[in-house]
């Protein structure tokens, strides 16, 4: 079992940054893939990132390649999403979820809560 909290959402101007965080309790957080999904006001929950459990791979939705990066902590179960040069359509709410390195959401088992980004134009 492993539950998972965000953190670190905010609003931020255009081109601004902001730093995710994905907390996890629960002995077995390094048998998962972590994966971040999001989801806009109106639209479907759409995949962002992922990483493997060792933290060695790692596969990005082509928007944000390059201003978004992934990294894990297995030690401190936390996960990171560092979000560079952010856009008005990055703005919705974010989630964690833990489960296969996959992009389709059905293979994700554990959620966060969601935290919220907005960034305005």
């Amino acid at each position: 079992q492993v539950q998972l909290v965000e953190s670190g959402g905010g609003l931020v101007q255009a081109g601004g940054s902001l730093r995710l965080a994905c907390a996890a309790s629960g002995r077995t957080f390094s048998y998962y893939a972590i994966g971040w999904f999001r989801q806009a006001p109106g639209k479907e929950r759409e995949f962002v990132t992922v990483i493997s459990q060792s933290g060695s791979s790692t596969d990005y939705l082509d928007s944000v390649k390059g201003r978004f990066t992934i990294s894990r902590d297995n030690a401190k179960k936390t996960v990171y999403l560092q979000m560079d040069s952010l856009k008005p359509e990055d703005t919705a709410v974010y989630f964690c979820a833990g489960g296969s390195r996959s992009r389709r959401d059905k293979d994700y088992t554990y959620w966060g809560q969601g935290t919220q980004v907005t960034v305005s134009s």
